[in-house]
């Protein structure tokens, strides 16, 4: 004997794969790219879409909010931009800000570090360029159609903020009675004043540190 042992039972052997079969799995694969690539582009077109109408509201105002303006500044074709918007009022409606996402303060302590923290989260989501610039036309218009940016981004990271002081509150770390409201409003507006008006490189503290030691003192319990 050989140390194997003679079952009777011949070896499984794997079927070899039919050439209907090797096609139908590459063409399969073939348009699965394909589909993959069509979204790609896509995307990146929505993308020149929306950042060449912020780039509009911004230095032009919302009534140059046009579909050829929009074409000619972000070099899609007209028609490319007609089959996903009926005119200009349906871009504005549906158009989106440009952040890193939405802040999440769930994780902190309300603290004076947790407070600074909290603030630095709240820059980093609005810090871009065109994104904070964006985010002042959305709040000193009064045109209806940017209300839908302020339900995107502005309105939950203010209920966000919101929750993070109750949880102050609720710890005796805050003081009760706080305007949260008026709170992040006075955050987001100092925030925006000090992108328009100073440079990173004006001061060694950093904003989110400066605003922090300004308006502890009236939140501490």
């Amino acid at each position: 004997m050989n140390g194997l042992m003679n079952t009777g039972v011949p070896p499984t052997v794997s079927p070899a794969a039919s050439p209907a079969s090797v096609v139908e799995t590459a063409v399969q694969g073939a348009v699965q790219k394909i589909q993959g690539r069509r979204e790609q582009l896509r995307e990146q077109t929505d993308r020149k879409i929306m950042r060449a109408t912020l780039e509009i509201m911004i230095s032009k105002g919302v009534a140059a909010v046009t579909i050829e303006e929009v074409a000619r500044r972000s070099g899609v074709a007209k028609t490319t931009i007609y089959r996903r918007y009926k005119n200009a009022d349906d871009l504005l409606q549906r158009i989106q800000l440009e952040v890193a996402g939405l802040p999440d303060f769930s994780d902190l302590q309300p603290s004076r570090s947790g407070l600074q923290a909290m603030l630095e989260r709240i820059q980093n989501c609005f810090d871009s360029e065109i994104g904070l610039k964006a985010v002042g036309v959305v709040l000193s218009s009064d045109n209806d159609s940017l209300k839908t940016i302020a339900d995107q981004v502005i309105t939950p990271a203010e209920q966000r903020f919101a929750t993070f002081v109750e949880r102050g509150v609720a710890s005796e770390a805050f003081r009760r009675g706080l305007d949260t409201k008026f709170l992040f409003s006075t955050i987001l507006g100092s925030m925006l004043t000090c992108k328009a008006l100073y440079k990173d490189s004006d001061s060694d503290v950093p904003w989110s540190e400066r605003m922090a030691t300004l308006i502890w003192p009236f939140v501490k319990a």
